[in-house]
């Protein structure tokens, strides 16, 4: 039986810790379906076609041959089990991702207890990346170029730039 993984988030934007992720994921499962969501609770900075588009690319440019970017707007159990997954794969940063994914984990646990979910604790470099503090340092005219490919950045300016 194939194993597939579900490796969710808004990726906006998608930093170098989200491409840590995919990569270490891929090597634990057959199919690694990247699912580009949008969270009610933040405001992205590019829509949701833009956000599959840009995820697919540097999955592309990194040459994951086993992994695959679809976009979904559900519950995640739902969308998991909808692409034939047993397991979601979760980075961790810290403790308080920990807590956050904790409880995450308890209620889907609750909704489909059919799909697992693996931590994965972020590279110690990339610790710190969130897509949140990497808009604000941009927005307030800082360099990213540490936190994203040279590519990403290049669009996270120019978005700023055309607001």
């Amino acid at each position: 039986m194939k194993r597939i993984g579900v490796y969710p988030g808004t990726f906006d934007p998608i930093t170098l810790g989200h491409l840590d992720i995919i990569a270490r994921g891929a090597k634990l499962v057959d199919e690694l379906i990247i699912g580009v969501t949008t969270n009610i609770a933040k405001s992205p900075m590019f829509a949701d076609d833009e956000r599959i588009a840009i995820v697919e690319r540097e999955v592309k440019a990194m040459g994951i041959g086993n992994a695959r970017v679809v976009g979904f707007n559900s519950l995640l159990v739902d969308f998991a089990e909808s692409q034939g997954a047993a397991m979601v794969i979760r980075g961790i940063r810290g403790v308080t991702d920990f807590e956050y994914e904790y409880q995450l984990t308890g209620m889907n646990r609750q909704l489909n207890d059919r799909v697992e979910t693996v931590f994965l604790m972020a590279d110690v470099s990339l610790q710190p990346i969130a897509s949140r503090l990497v808009k604000e340092i941009a927005v307030y005219g800082g360099d990213i170029s540490k936190f994203v490919t040279p590519t990403v950045r290049d669009e996270v300016v120019a978005r700023i730039n055309r607001s």
